[in-house]
């Protein structure tokens, strides 16, 4: 098949993803079945982790066991938080002010990744994204 394709999920879209959500609609539902890597970066369980402490988000279990649960079962590749990654969300226009989010879009940059997202401030980055 030649290189990986790698596509990242936003917090969210793991969030439908592991609830199987009908957020996520039947075509992002193929991408995801189609690409060789699907990844989501280390922010996000750091991001689930505060909605789940701060009671915005419930969970079946605590956020570190539904974490490596989900990313498991959903055969996701957790993608660091580099140096790379970190001067290049510190660059980033002031489009998007959710670091998190940033880090997210930095590392799919990086990548020449699509993100799966609702968030439509992604795409004023040049990134692909779908929902």
């Amino acid at each position: 098949m030649g290189r990986n394709r790698v596509i990242v999920l936003d917090t969210c879209a793991l969030l439908w993803l592991a609830a199987g959500s009908d957020r996520l609609s039947n075509d992002a539902r193929e991408r995801l079945d189609a690409e060789t890597v699907v990844a989501v970066s280390a922010i996000s369980s750091f991001e689930v982790a505060l909605k789940y402490r701060s009671r915005k988000l419930e969970l079946p279990l605590p956020p570190r066991e539904w974490w490596t649960r989900v990313v498991e079962h959903h055969r996701i590749d957790v993608l660091g938080l580099s140096p790379e990654i970190l001067f290049t969300a510190a660059t980033l226009p002031p489009v998007h002010r959710d670091p998190a989010d940033r880090f997210i879009i930095a590392t799919a940059a990086i990548r020449n990744a699509p993100v799966v997202t609702a968030d439509s401030r992604l795409a004023e980055y040049g990134i692909t994204t779908f929902v």
